[in-house]
């Protein structure tokens, strides 16, 4: 299939308008929608886009010219492009470009890419923006055919009727994932890697015969977890995956309010107690998931029939204070009001301070607890309502409302990832200084190959990237998750392809390391961060076995570890 494929090349038609003219490209929708063809200007605008596009994206300069869709009279009115080429299944294409909006436009406005195909595909989704007026947008979508279509157009459309649209440079072309892990290996080294000398005097090598060492890594300080409930771990597949491959958990529904107090009054910690115990037992640290839920279609029924903000305060109070309290000092991380990207039932009826409040008051309750913002779809590129500008938004109003913000929770819910695009969201939200977590990932897919390949797209991007500090699974086992078509273990126990790699990973994020001690009593090595145990042998038979520890250090890892480990 890799033959057959093109990596990186454009297959739409006239994307910059070279020759000044429209060939290949036609509006579509309303008699009314017109197309020209214009350039920008402004090249302080076009320094904006330019900053916001990706280091090492595969798109170019933008070239300033635009086509204008004006006399539009429905949202759906846009341009439309025939891909030329074919267009093969299972290869992940990028769609990339910018738009903006004219200048009597409201002050954002979605606008979609689509792609319509002869098959049963129908219109396949292809990416969503936030569009702005005087502001340069950059489209970052992507999409996957199962079969191979005879035809195949690209459409841009969105934004409310009487807006015009402009769309700058739109591309199509197949990602190469391969290149890009190839990309990814001197960040990682640099990101999770640190040059570690061992110590072992002189003595030790002016043994006759020389000493030989070996340094294997007993485990990985990067943190993998997954959610669980009270039916999973009763469950032997379950059971022997998690103890062998994560150290942290996240209760899928037991700690949700819903859960915990589904009758007002009636308050049910049981299961969140069994489930901690469990965690306790197994060494596991565990995420809070969730304090409160900002999505109305979250919020249990009797708490939207309180009359009046001052019930619905005490409600919050009263579950604030309940929860926090009876577990202080057990959960590692709270997200305390869940996707506020897409909800606002609190702080509708509360007020605006009241996100920031919440905050506040469960940072007095439990100190040492890191409280997360937690959403989906930010690192897809694919949500105008979820983009990592609008995330660092939210972040600096709880600031702002005296909220100490300690980290970032990107869910992770995603299909066909692109490398390059979760990189680009990571990027700008670690201009916060804040830690990001993926904390629900689960990537469907039908195919488990194609799953395999799009895990490993993620998992390399998260661990590549050194503001990342965690991942956290939404499930692994077949028949118990969320998302179908994303597990990673058969129900009978036996690990797939997409579950393999995973393991496979865990392995290459692994230093394993043999030589020999130099004249000064030595062993130089770069490895992972984690817990190793080395064995020195001597010609004589003197064995020395010791355990030590690998950190970040306080200078990113460009400080060598020096560990004295000679005998008294």
């Amino acid at each position: 299939m890799s033959q057959e494929v093109a990596f990186d090349v454009n297959m739409v038609q006239n994307s910059t308008l070279d020759d000044g003219g429209l060939a290949g490209w036609a509006p579509f929708g309303s008699r009314t929608t017109t197309l020209s063809v214009h350039r920008e200007d402004d090249d302080a605008t076009l320094e904006i886009t330019m900053q916001d596009q990706h280091e090492h994206d595969t798109v170019n300069k933008p070239s300033g010219r635009y086509i204008l869709v004006s006399g539009r009279a429905d949202e759906k009115d846009g341009l439309r492009q025939a891909i030329t080429g074919a267009l093969k299944p299972r290869v992940t294409y990028r769609v990339a470009g910018w738009v903006s909006l004219g200048a009597s436009s409201p002050a954002n406005a979605a606008v979609c890419v689509n792609l319509a195909v002869d098959r049963d595909e129908g219109l396949v989704e292809c990416g969503a923006v936030s569009a702005e007026a005087g502001r340069w947008t950059e489209v970052k979508g992507a999409f996957r055919l199962r079969t191979e279509p005879s035809r195949a157009a690209v459409y841009v459309h969105g934004a409310p009727a009487g807006v015009d649209v402009k769309v700058m440079d739109l591309r199509v072309f197949a990602t190469d994932r391969k290149a890009r892990f190839r990309l990814l290996k001197d960040k990682t080294d640099k990101a999770r890697k640190r040059d570690v000398v061992l110590k072992f005097g002189e003595a030790a090598s002016r043994t006759p015969g020389g000493a030989s060492v070996r340094v294997v890594q007993i485990d990985n300080t990067f943190p993998f977890g997954t959610c669980i409930n009270t039916s999973v771990i009763q469950n032997p597949a379950f059971m022997d995956f998690f103890t062998n491959h994560f150290d942290w958990a996240v209760f899928e529904n037991e700690l949700k309010w819903y859960h915990t107090e589904n009758q007002q009054g009636q308050l049910n910690y049981a299961d969140a107690d069994s489930l901690l115990d469990f965690c306790d037992r197994h060494g596991v640290r565990v995420r809070g998931h969730c304090i409160f839920w900002s999505v109305e279609g979250d919020v249990q029924q009797w708490v939207k029939n309180l009359q009046g903000r001052d019930q619905l305060m005490s409600a919050v109070q009263a579950r604030l204070h309940g929860l926090v309290s009876r577990y202080a000092g057990k959960f590692q991380h709270y997200d305390v009001n869940n996707e506020m990207l897409h909800g606002h039932f609190f702080r509708d009826r509360l007020g605006d301070d009241v996100p920031a409040l919440m905050f506040t008051e469960a940072a007095k309750i439990d100190p040492a607890a890191a409280l997360f913002v937690n959403d989906y779809n930010v690192e897809c590129a694919n949500d105008p309502n979820a983009t990592p500008e609008k995330y660092i938004e939210l972040i600096k109003s709880l600031q702002r409302g005296g909220a100490d913000v300690r980290g970032i929770g990107l869910q992770g819910h995603v299909s066909n990832p692109v490398g390059q695009v979760i990189c680009d969201a990571l990027d700008k939200l670690a201009t916060t200084g804040i830690p990001i977590w993926f904390t629900e990932l689960d990537v469907p897919e039908q195919d488990v190959s194609l799953r395999a390949q799009d895990l490993e797209v993620v998992l390399r991007e998260a661990y590549a990237h050194p503001a990342v500090q965690g991942v956290v699974f939404w499930g692994f086992l077949q028949g118990t998750m969320w998302r179908q078509n994303a597990w990673l273990v058969n129900a009978d126990g036996t690990v797939n392809e997409a579950g393999q790699m995973f393991v496979n990973l865990q392995k290459e994020w692994k230093t394993d390391a043999r030589g020999n001690l130099d004249d000064d009593g030595n062993f130089k090595f770069r490895g992972f961060h984690g817990t190793y145990f080395v064995e020195v042998k001597t010609a004589t038979g003197k064995q020395i076995l010791k355990t030590f520890t690998v950190d970040k250090g306080d200078n990113n890892n460009t400080t060598p570890l020096v560990l004295n480990l000679a005998d008294a």
